[in-house]
C-alpha cells in the first residue's frame, strides 16, 4: 500500500460517464502516483490509449462513434472498479489482484506492468464491456458489424502505441536501465494486442449467448480470468 492510496479510492467513488470523465480520473491517478508504484505505468499506458480514441471519435472517425464512446467508458469503469476494490479490501479479478500486489515491487520494469495492465484489462474486461454495451444499444456482438469494423480500426493505432511503449518503459520500476541482456524482450514479444483485442471480441459473443445461463456464464468468466491472471503472472516475473 502506498500514503495516497485513501486520496486515490476517494476519486475513484464517481464513475465516469464520458471519455472526458475518463480521461480526467487518469489524469487524477497519475498526478498521485509516483514513479516507484507500478499502478503509474499501466495508468500512463491507459491514457494514451484513451487519448487516442477521443481523438478518433472528436474527428468523426467512427461510423458508431455513440458505440465507441460508450464501449470506452465501460471498458474504463472496469479498471476504475477493479482497483477501487483493491484499495477497499473488496473481492477483485485473480488478473487485477496479481497486478496490483506487486505495485511495489522494484525489480519488476514499468514495461512489465503496463503489458500485465493491458492484459489484464483487454483478455478479461474487454468481452464483458463489449458485451454490456452492446446490450444498453440492443445489439448483439457480431463480426462484420458497423460496431465490429469501428472496433477494429482502432487496431493499428493501438498496435502502435503499444510499441512505443515497448520502447519508452523498458527500464526498472525506478527509473534504472537494465542489464544488455535480459529475457523482457521475448517476454512481452508474444503479447500481440491485436490478437487479444479479437479474442476479447470473440469472448464477447460468447457472453451475450450465455446471458440467459448465469451459472455458465460465471463459471465462463472465472475461467477467463484464471487464464489472464496467469499470463500476467508470466508477465511480472522479476528481471534479474
Amino acid at each position: 500500500m502506498f500514503p495516497y492510496d485513501s486520496q486515490l479510492l476517494v476519486l475513484l467513488q464517481t464513475a465516469p460517464q464520458s471519455i472526458a470523465d475518463v480521461l480526467a480520473t487518469m489524469q487524477s491517478i497519475d498526478a498521485l502516483t509516483v514513479d516507484g508504484d507500478g499502478l503509474k505505468w499501466f495508468n500512463w499506458l491507459y491514457f494514451q490509449v484513451t487519448q487516442a480514441v477521443e481523438t478518433r471519435v472528436s474527428s468523426g472517425g467512427f461510423n458508431d462513434p455513440g458505440f465507441l464512446s460508450e464501449l470506452d467508458v465501460q471498458f474504463a469503469g472496469l479498471y476504475f472498479n477493479a482497483l477501487k476494490n483493491y484499495l477497499s479490501s473488496q473481492s477483485l479479478p485473480d488478473c487485477w489482484q496479481t497486478l496490483f500486489a506487486a505495485r511495489n515491487q522494484t525489480a519488476i520494469t514499468r514495461l512489465q506492468f503496463a503489458m500485465a495492465g493491458i492484459n489484464a484489462h483487454i483478455n478479461h474486461d474487454l468481452p464483458i464491456a463489449i458485451a454490456a454495451t452492446c446490450k444498453g444499444g440492443s445489439l448483439t456482438p457480431q463480426h462484420g458489424t458497423t460496431q465490429y469494423n469501428d472496433y477494429t480500426s482502432l487496431n493499428s493505432t493501438l498496435d502502435s502505441l503499444i510499441n512505443e511503449t515497448k520502447q519508452t518503459l523498458n527500464v526498472r520500476l525506478l527509473g534504472n536501465a537494465l542489464p544488455d541482456v535480459s529475457q523482457l524482450e521475448n517476454m512481452v514479444a508474444a503479447w500481440n494486442v491485436c490478437a487479444a483485442r479479437e479474442a476479447a471480441w470473440d469472448n464477447s459473443e460468447l457472453l451475450s449467448h450465455l446471458s440467459a445461463e448465469p451459472l455458465l456464464s460465471a463459471g465462463f468468466l472465472q475461467n477467463l480470468d484464471g487464464l489472464t491472471a496467469l499470463v500476467s503472472k508470466g508477465l511480472l516475473v522479476p528481471i534479474p
